[in-house]
């Protein structure tokens, strides 16, 4: 691969849309022409493990692994262990923030943490793969003019969630949102994975995201007893030990400012679905 040849990386994160964007690459390329014109043949397909995923994720990482290696598309995990690092650390010392819901401990205020996770498991890393494996950057060495924003960074930013596809803040990436032009949602995503390759997908996200739903954390304890293992460690974690720096409020998981042990059968009554050949498909969280 030539030095000065923009590269075309996609951000893979084993969810139904970044599927969708892998698979319609593989597609191109195993067919030789562009059945779908604004999903390049990625030079590469990067997926950061961080350790702490639901099953289908797995399933799904598995299966575009497989596939993309059909249509020779170089398919990379690169270890970004958030679990490990959290569960380690929380309480000793500093930790990547996540969104954790709050709750002041005197004005009893509701909040939410910053969301620092995504940049430093996920971001970052690529990244750093990018400059230093790919480019073969130098460590510290400055980024050569010719790198600047040349490099496509595509990601699984599906239209309705359209107002998070933004500019990127890496030097070496301009980032691109094929679904978003081509106006495909979930529900389209979805089917397209399903007709075409006979895979059902769902979203990917840590287990303890507190983007989940109750119902998610209840279908965890019912059907997926490691994974709620996982979510249960990190919010006893949040329960028992007192963040560093210390903060004048209690963290927690679920978006009611609730225990897990504490969800009723009511907090658990919020699954969000979408429409496939008239039936409602669970989205995952």
């Amino acid at each position: 691969m030539l030095l000065w040849e923009p590269l075309r990386i996609l951000s893979f994160g084993a969810g139904t849309p970044s599927t969708t964007l892998a698979l319609m690459a593989c597609q191109n390329k195993l067919e030789g022409r562009a059945v779908y014109p604004l999903v390049p043949v990625y030079d590469i397909v990067l997926f950061c493990d961080l350790h702490a995923e639901p099953s289908w994720v797995y399933r799904q990482a598995d299966f575009v692994a497989n596939t993309c290696a059909r249509a020779g598309i170089i398919f990379k995990v690169l270890d970004a262990d958030l679990y490990r690092d959290f569960t380690e650390n929380f309480g000793r010392g500093r930790v990547s923030s996540i969104p954790f819901w709050s709750i002041h401990s005197e004005s009893r205020k509701k909040g939410k943490m910053p969301r620092q996770c995504t940049c430093d498991y996920k971001i970052k890393v690529m990244e750093r793969y990018i400059r230093y494996e790919l480019l073969r950057y130098r460590p510290r060495e400055r980024t050569r003019p010719y790198d600047d924003h040349t490099h496509e960074m595509h990601m699984g930013i599906m239209w309705e969630e359209r107002r998070r596809a933004k500019e990127s803040r890496q030097r070496l990436f301009t980032n691109r949102y094929p679904l978003v032009e081509m106006g495909w949602t979930r529900a389209d995503c979805f089917a397209y994975n399903k007709d075409v390759w006979g895979l059902e997908t769902w979203a990917s996200a840590c287990v303890f995201c507190p983007f989940h739903t109750g119902y998610f954390f209840r279908y965890l304890q019912e059907n997926e007893p490691e994974s709620f293992t996982k979510a249960a460690l990190v919010d006893d974690l949040l329960e028992y030990n007192e963040a560093r720096p210390p903060l004048q409020s209690k963290l927690y998981l679920t978006r009611c400012h609730k225990r897990l042990k504490d969800l009723t059968v009511a907090d658990c009554r919020d699954m969000r679905t979408f429409d496939y050949c008239g039936q409602p498909v669970w989205n995952g969280f």
